[in-house]
């Protein structure tokens, strides 16, 4: 394959794996959606083939024969010229022993098997960003200092420099008032063509002139404050400054003491920019991804976790109520049994969206509520800073809901569509009581619901209950 063939592909990954169905699997997944794959099935031969041609990430199985994931990660990093090759382990462990050993070996990332294909391309193409993020930052950090060595160099050399340079490179020296001795303005000695197109000039219209602060003033007028700083405290100054000209839009500057006046290089980093937010982009959909279920659209069950530990906490110090609706589907089973587990799907995303567009805009003062699949049928909405009453009247437009939806189920023993039993549960958080109670007690309700005939919340052991005729 030739250069220009291989530039078409997102990233060279290499696969190890010492069960040939995984390496095929996976290989057909990733070649399918763009990627150059190459697949080895022991550690020994994983460690020749990346000193023939280095692959972007390695996505390495840990149990091998041999020679097993940690030790062929920790040659790798034990290489000087291999190390900075990125190791994602992908493998059916799932203690947190094996995840933490993962890391210590040098690994920048854990995928558990059975794997879902886009969680490992979101992964795998988080490493790529920050890998090509990385380059673009070490070769500006060189090319940096290379630009900063210039600047010392005597007048002569630097001349001969300030033609050629991709940078923006000029020295100013400060005009002072005769009587005071203030710096009033600065005046251009050197300027090369880079910056006489961002001041809209010619050199020769700068060069001998006082244009600096004028110019500032229509970008930023605190800035002369900081250049007159830079002359009399001898300290550099570096930063980062915005100013739409022609295609570029973002600028690094740095300035430092030259005689009575200053030196600065400034470079446009709006490729730069553009790329970190790439990054942050693909960070935000990894986030999205880690935290929302993928069939209903709603919040996971992780992240309905870490939503209540920390409202719990939070409620705790200002002692006010926390409380949780739990419900399912009623005969969710023999709805997949008659209609099919596509119908099924789809159910549950109407239900969750239903419930969801229900609970944002019942009150729009309150973001805190969640919706999230807990699991299989069963949902759970988390209300901070609601009592018992609160919730019941949550649930019960929850049930109306659901019941507007209409949707059949010929095949139910408590209606011909579909309905729900939902537990409620609410109290005032404690530290010393873990939030698991919470959802104990609503776990508890909801069965007793089922128990008395579904399609009805019930409040804890009270058996307080509601049906819609």
């Amino acid at each position: 394959m030739n250069s220009e063939s291989e530039k078409e592909h997102k990233g060279n990954i290499l696969l190890v794996d010492d069960i040939p169905e995984n390496l095929q699997l996976l290989s057909d997944l990733l070649i399918k959606i763009g990627y150059i794959v190459r697949s080895v099935t022991s550690g020994r031969m994983a460690l020749k083939t990346v000193k023939v041609k280095r692959p972007d990430v390695i996505l390495l199985d840990i149990k091998m024969p041999e020679m097993d994931g940690y030790q062929v990660c920790q040659s790798l990093k034990a290489d000087e010229d291999l190390r900075s090759i990125p190791v994602i382990f992908i493998s059916a462990l799932d203690d947190v022993f094996d995840k933490v050993t993962a890391f210590n070996s040098g690994g920048v990332d854990y995928i558990t098997k059975p794997f879902q294909i886009e969680e490992v391309v979101a992964r795998l193409e988080n490493q790529l960003i920050i890998k090509r993020q990385q380059r673009l930052l070490e070769q500006e950090i060189n090319y940096r200092r290379e630009t900063q060595e210039v600047l010392y160099q005597s007048r002569a050399l630097l001349s001969s420099v300030l033609n050629s340079s991709l940078d923006g490179i000029a020295a100013m020296q400060a005009v002072r008032n005769p009587a005071t001795g203030d710096i009033e303005d600065f005046r251009c000695l050197v300027v090369n063509p880079v910056i006489a197109r961002v001041f809209e000039r010619s050199r020769e219209e700068m060069i001998g002139k006082l244009v600096l602060k004028k110019f500032l003033t229509h970008i930023k007028p605190e800035l002369f404050d900081s250049f007159v700083d830079i002359v009399e405290t001898g300290e550099a100054l570096e930063q980062d400054f915005y100013y739409p000209s022609g295609n570029s839009s973002w600028y690094h500057f740095v300035a430092v003491k030259l005689a009575d006046g200053f030196a600065i290089t400034i470079r446009d980093i709006t490729a730069r920019k553009q790329t970190e937010l790439a990054l942050q982009d693909a960070n935000e959909k990894l986030e999205l991804l880690a935290n929302l279920d993928g069939l209903t659209q709603v919040a996971n069950r992780r992240c309905f976790n870490n939503r209540l530990k920390s409202e719990w906490q939070r409620l705790a110090q200002e002692k006010q109520p926390l409380s949780l609706i739990l419900f399912d589907l009623d005969a969710f089973k023999r709805y997949n049994d008659y209609y099919g587990h596509l119908a099924g799907d789809d159910c549950l995303l109407k239900i969750a969206q239903a419930v969801y567009q229900f609970i944002r805009h019942q009150d729009m003062n309150r973001p805190i509520d969640l919706v999230a699949r807990y699991g299989g049928e069963e949902f759970v909405v988390l209300l901070p800073n609601t009592d018992l009453a609160g919730a019941i009247k949550v649930a019960s437009r929850i049930q109306e809901v659901i019941h507007d939806l209409g949707i059949p189920h010929t095949e139910s023993n408590v209606k011909d569509m579909v309905t729900v039993s939902l537990g409620i549960s609410s109290l005032t958080p404690m530290l010393e009581v873990p939030p698991d109670k919470l959802i104990a007690d609503a776990d508890k309700a909801l069965y007793n619901a089922k128990q008395q005939g579904r399609d009805r919340y019930v409040y804890n052991a009270e058996f307080l209950t509601s049906t819609i005729e």
